[in-house]
């Protein structure tokens, strides 16, 4: 039988997210979701980082250019954040990279744009 990766914590942050849902509903920019989710973190204890900055390496150098998760939770888990009518390949692609970048395996991706939450686990 398989094991889930992170089973725990990645259910308690997706209960987080969908209590956030359920108060706020749809329509609400990023930055009010993540300000209520940061609200939820803290008093679930749950450690977290907000807007956690990872470099780009490339070959032997250090890129100019950096990436920004929305949270990084549990110290492994990238949290990617979404307030659109519905998630794309494209919003996938952007938690590759940062799971890439951060040397995470799991990275959660959730909408709450739509009328109800809509999330997608993403192992790299």
């Amino acid at each position: 039988m398989d094991t889930i990766y992170l089973k725990e914590e990645s259910y308690k942050v997706i209960g987080l997210c969908m209590e956030v849902h359920k108060i706020l509903g749809k329509g609400h920019s990023e930055k009010v979701y993540g300000d209520a989710l940061e609200y939820e973190l803290k008093k679930n204890e749950i450690p977290y980082s907000r807007e956690s900055k990872f470099n780009i390496t490339y070959k032997d150098i250090l890129l100019p250019t950096y990436y920004f998760a929305d949270f990084v939770v549990f110290e492994e888990i990238i949290l990617e954040i979404k307030a659109i009518e519905s998630l794309s390949s494209s919003e996938i692609k952007q938690t590759l990279n940062y799971l890439a970048a951060s040397q995470n395996k799991l990275g959660l991706l959730v909408n709450f744009g739509e009328d109800s939450l809509k999330y997608r686990r993403i192992v790299l």
